[in-house]
């Protein structure tokens, strides 16, 4: 029997159906992000911001109660970064956040993008995923110019400057190429 692979998330609990995130959603997902952002593992955002990007994100929900998220932010023709990745505490350890991100993952295949970025203190949980810490830019100086113009702090975050520095103190950007 061939080995399970890796990239591939377990069966999701029963009743978990992934789906894409809707505006009716987002201050469930504020709450959902709330505790994970005051202890500074998630960065915190305005509601706004969610609102802005509703479109990035998928929930998982379990019988109508939503009980995890994550968002794929494209970045550049090339590269996204995987952002705000939570699950409930009471799924947790279930497989939820894997099959979370390779839904994600599966949306940045659709979308022709060959590199996904993350920020994290997660890091064995992204390794399992195929991702590597990285240093330096993963870009070439052309298109950091590019990035620069960006108002987008994950770009600043992906660009390792340092005005977003202390933001980020402690977490490992990663890469995975798909």
């Amino acid at each position: 029997m061939p080995s399970p692979d890796p990239h591939q998330p377990p069966p999701l609990p029963d009743g978990i159906v992934i789906r894409p995130a809707r505006p009716a959603d987002v201050r469930t997902v504020r709450s959902l992000v709330a505790p994970l952002a005051e202890s500074r593992v998630l960065l915190q955002k305005e509601a706004v911001s969610y609102y802005e990007s509703v479109r990035d994100y998928v929930v998982a929900e379990q019988d109508g109660r939503l009980v995890g998220c994550g968002a794929l932010h494209v970045m550049w023709q090339d590269l996204a970064e995987v952002r705000t990745l939570a699950v409930l505490p009471e799924v947790a350890g279930r497989g939820l956040g894997s099959a979370i991100l390779e839904r994600l993952v599966e949306q940045a295949r659709e979308l022709g993008l060959r590199r996904l970025f993350c920020l994290t203190f997660e890091t064995d949980f992204f390794r399992r995923h195929g991702f590597t810490p990285i240093d330096g830019q993963a870009v070439s100086h052309e298109v950091y110019a590019e990035l620069l113009r960006s108002y987008d702090e994950g770009v600043a975050e992906f660009l390792d400057l340092e005005r977003v520095k202390p933001n980020t103190l402690g977490n490992t950007r990663m890469l995975r190429v798909l």
